[in-house]
């Protein structure tokens, strides 16, 4: 009987066992069942059992690639740029140091993947041999985790460098990688391959005296990476972001992937107040730069700061010269700061008391750099986006309020500037409070009824649907025609969509199209923001393939990123690419999606062939647009994605600035890197 009652502890729920229980009620002849159920339990305990011969070890390089993003993010483009930062960031830290003034990045391209190639002129990886384990130090660093110079404060007073993973990551999650030195008068080269070393180093040649850097060339692994390129967008705002935190240090920029090698160089002669300067873009300056620069307690705080004429704030912080994309306790010590300092100055000079001062209208307008400098910076994770060491919130509050105060007392002009542009946030905050109460009660924004000019699916699940947003009457004929009902949405835009980069947010809750788009997508808005509610996984923004279709495009994304960032986030949104050509040869028709497609097109063909120019959405014919833009099958989608809010900051500045040949000079150099998707 105690063996049976175990069995039912064992069993209990399952429909075997109720089977048993049934069979031995009915026959009380359970003995052959009960052995049969024994054995099994036996089994089952067996396999349930948790032992040393479970334990796995990996070590190195197998470990890291079996769990690839948990030193590096992501196997996709962000993570296989972020083996490239990896690796710069060990030649800034030379450059930190004061021994390198030189950086060299070269992008290549070998049996359709990338390589990427980083040289610096600083003192060389060790390549003399540590004694405890018998081999070469860069053997050691490039193989072994949490080996280097970064743990104590010899060789490096401060570093971007903690873990001494870095370069062994890069290694492990590369098909190959080439490290070269020169050092006390030698050239020394080691290979390795997957993090396994394929030569051992040996000297090459000869260096001049007084010559030393190192070079470090690797190929991603096939293997471990979804894409086969580096994001060059990306990796362009990094290095013009070292060049500004760095003055003096020379960074060159070549790709030689296309065959024809591009080239550019990032210098700065000033630093931050260059940097500050490029933050602004075309925004009118309302104040005089501020810059603050104070060591305390072994850390060495920077910050260039000034008020402009816009909504948002602009805002980039760096530790070590590392971004801190997430902030952390720099910022937060820096917000802070900032707030007290200006509600203590405006009671102390019984200026405006009208309103109540909250954090956020004390940084509209404002652009910001934060750099720090410190000993052992704690980051969360090993892509370092966000600092975590508790004491420097307290550090960076005391050191920036300080520093603040007295600014605002030594420069009354400014300072009252400041407060007239804070009281005007504060006020735009309140009536933007009350436009959205208005717009809720109204049922502006949520509720249950659907807006008129939504051509919704039939399909409910947001997981299997989609909604296509268009621009203009024809668009909207053409596509709700093409489109599959059962589950592709058409929400049509009429009239003016507002620019919300210039307009306060009174403004923006007051727009019909901006009503019409978040009522058809079901999330509401700010306070009542929810991305769960969203009703379709699948937001693609279909605007013409031209200057204005693009216009669009750009005002669409600025509002997402400003309002509904985890739609992003979550990479529910998407550009449909429509073609700009249709070129028909007889009966064969094709369509060409760049200029570069066409004349590949018509090689060899001109003259026989009718090419047609579509100026927009509305002239094409539904099947044409359903074959060409709307079926998964076939179509062309482009993801959206936030891998660095500053630098889509930054570029949603640039396009809808008023600075029309910085526009012109963005559009030239990034207009060949647009990649889609197929979906």
């Amino acid at each position: 009987m105690l063996r049976f009652k175990n069995l039912y502890t064992h069993y209990y729920g399952c429909d075997i066992f109720r089977l048993i229980l049934a069979a031995k009620s009915a026959h009380q002849k359970c003995f052959k069942v009960e052995i049969r159920i024994i054995a099994q339990a036996k089994n089952d305990s067996m396999a349930d059992e948790y032992t040393a011969r479970d334990i796995v070890v990996l070590s190195g390089p197998q470990g890291v690639r079996k769990r690839p993003a948990m030193y590096i993010g992501s196997t996709g483009s962000a993570g296989m740029l972020h083996l490239l930062f990896e690796v710069l960031d060990n030649s800034i830290d030379e450059a930190i140091a004061g021994y390198c003034k030189n950086i060299t990045v070269k992008l290549l391209r070998e049996d359709g993947r990338d390589l990427a190639e980083v040289s610096d002129d600083g003192r060389g990886i060790p390549i003399d041999v540590i004694p405890k384990m018998g081999k070469p130090a860069l053997e050691v660093i490039m193989t072994s985790l949490h080996a280097g110079a970064k743990f104590g404060s010899k060789a490096y007073k401060v570093s971007g460098g903690l873990h001494g993973v870095g370069l062994t990551v890069v290694n492990s999650l590369s098909e190959q990688t080439e490290v070269t030195v020169k050092k006390a008068g030698g050239v020394y080269v080691q290979r390795f391959s997957r993090g396994v070393p394929v030569s051992a180093l040996e000297k090459t040649g000869s260096a001049a005296e007084g010559e030393s850097g190192t070079t470090i060339r690797f190929k991603p692994d096939a293997e471990i990476f979804q894409v086969s390129s580096f994001d060059t967008i990306e990796l362009t705002e990094r290095l013009r972001d070292l060049a500004y935190l760095n003055p003096g240090l020379r960074i060159s920029l070549i790709d030689e992937r296309s065959g024809e090698p591009k080239m550019a160089e990032y210098l700065s002669k000033n630093g931050l107040p260059d940097f500050l300067d490029y933050l602004r873009g075309d925004k009118k300056a309302l104040t005089k730069p501020i810059a603050i620069s104070k060591e305390l307690d072994s850390v060495r705080l920077d910050i260039t700061m000034q008020y402009a004429e816009t909504y948002s704030e602009e805002l980039v912080a760096f530790v070590n010269k590392i971004k801190t994309a997430e902030g952390g306790t720099h910022v937060t010590g820096f917000h802070a700061a900032l707030t007290r300092a200006i509600s203590n100055y405006n009671a102390k000079n019984q200026r405006k008391k009208t309103i109540a001062l909250e954090g956020d209208d004390t940084r509209e307008g404002l652009v910001a750099i934060i750099s720090v400098l410190m000993q052992n910076p704690e980051f969360e994770g090993q892509t370092k986006e966000k600092l975590g060491n508790a004491q420097i919130k307290t550090v960076v509050e005391n050191a920036f309020y300080s520093e603040f105060s007295r600014f605002l007392e030594e420069n009354p002009a400014d300072a009252a500037i400041i407060l007239d542009k804070v009281y005007t946030a504060a006020e735009a905050r309140e009536s933007a409070r009350r436009a959205r109460e208005l717009a809720r009660k109204k049922g502006l924004f949520e509720g249950a009824v659907l807006p008129g000019k939504l051509a919704d699916c039939t399909e409910s699940d947001p997981e299997k649907s989609e909604i296509f947003i268009v621009e203009g009457e024809s668009a909207a004929g053409s596509s709700k025609q093409a489109r599959d009902r059962f589950y592709q949405a058409i929400l049509p835009l009429r009239g003016k969509i507002l620019n919300i980069e210039k307009a306060s947010e009174d403004k923006i809750f007051a727009n019909e199209q901006l009503h019409t788009m978040v009522t058809a997508l079901g999330t509401g808005i700010r306070e009542t923001f929810n991305a769960e509610n969203v009703r379709y996984k699948k937001v693609i923004l279909l605007t013409d393939a031209d200057v204005d279709g693009s216009h669009i495009r750009t005002l669409l994304l600025t509002f997402f990123y400003r309002f509904m960032k985890p739609l992003i986030e979550r990479g529910y949104v998407y550009i449909g690419q429509p073609p700009l050509y249709r070129i028909a040869r007889g009966r064969e028709v094709r369509y060409a999606y760049t200029d570069a497609e066409l004349n590949e097109a018509l090689k060899g063909h001109d003259g026989k062939s009718a090419v047609q120019r579509y100026k927009g959405l509305g002239e094409m014919n539904p099947e044409q647009l359903w074959d060409t833009t709307m079926d998964p099958k076939r179509r062309l989608l482009k993801r959206i994605t936030i891998a660095d809010a500053e630098m889509a900051n930054t570029m949603f500045t640039i396009l809808m600035g008023l600075d029309v040949e910085q526009r012109r000079r963005f559009l030239e150099e990034h207009a060949g890197e647009v990649k889609f998707l197929d979906v």
